[in-house]
């Protein structure tokens, strides 16, 4: 597994012009590249369910406020608004970031959990990334090419009531850490996305039906100590396709390497 160099503490201007360097690059790419970006909502109603996912919303975390738990809600109902209903057309790509757009106060977003440089911390429109995550669980058990995705370079909290393997997700950063999938099939698509009392829900439904079935798993997962005395987690994502229950086709998804925020292994008394 890879190696991981010990992190480096960039200065607040340095971090910040790096970041406006990347906000406008990926905006120039959007406005001048050829690449066909999924825009428009449809009434149309596709029967044939892809795949089907929930994750709660209120999750107490330690040393987290709650009231930044009840404002990711209010960030995620505002987020898929511009997100339900999507069709997704053949070599059509589906982007979280140019559908939803710069979150900010205007548009009703309030302060929410962040993590930067694998600490705690709030900012306008925290809370997304639970959206990018729910999408990618989905997307990755479909047939939709998983284009872009990123995670963050720490695992922040231990492996409680977890439900997806370790790095089954997506981080968001607007605009440049973003998913994105492609449909490189002939079939359409259309993604569901509401919220209840207590879950983010997310639906893929498509035009034709598909014989396929998609499941994931997880392979060579790893924790060790790098030289410089900090832990790192790995591991590999792969989509399985199966038809007649026998597999007929695996690609591997995504590749993690992350540093770990807590000590992984208890140490035995003396």
């Amino acid at each position: 597994m890879q190696e991981i160099k010990k992190p480096i503490h960039r200065s607040f201007l340095r971090s910040f012009l790096g970041k406006e360097y990347y906000i406008w690059k990926r905006k120039l790419k959007w406005y001048f590249g050829n690449q066909k970006f999924a825009k428009k909502k449809t009434n149309i109603v596709y029967e044939n369910s892809i795949y089907k996912h929930k994750s709660l919303i209120l999750r107490p975390l330690k040393d987290v406020d709650m009231y930044l738990q009840e404002n990711k809600r209010e960030n995620l109902r505002i987020a898929i608004e511009h997100l339900n209903q999507i069709e997704i057309k053949p070599q059509e790509t589906f982007s979280i970031w140019r559908l939803v757009g710069k979150p900010n106060k205007k548009k009703g977003y309030l302060e929410g959990l962040v993590l930067k440089s694998g600490s705690i911390d709030k900012d306008i429109g925290g809370g997304l990334c639970q959206l990018g995550n729910l999408l990618f669980w989905v997307f990755a058990h479909s047939p939709l090419t998983i284009s872009e995705r990123h995670r963050h370079g720490y695992d922040v909290f231990p492996d409680v009531n977890r439900k997806v393997p370790f790095g089954a997700g997506a981080t968001l950063s607007y605009n440049h850490i973003d998913l994105q999938v492609k449909n490189e099939t002939n079939n359409h698509f259309i993604i569901k996305l509401w919220l209840d009392k207590t879950h983010l829900n997310g639906e893929l439904l498509s035009r034709d039906k598909i014989e396929n079935e998609f499941s994931i798993e997880e392979r060579n997962h790893i924790m060790k100590q790098q030289l410089w005395g900090g832990y790192s987690r790995h591991n590999q994502i792969y989509q399985l396709v199966k038809k007649e229950n026998e597999v007929i086709n695996e690609r591997l998804i995504v590749e993690n390497h992350a540093i770990m925020m807590y000590t992984p292994f208890i140490e035995s008394k003396k």
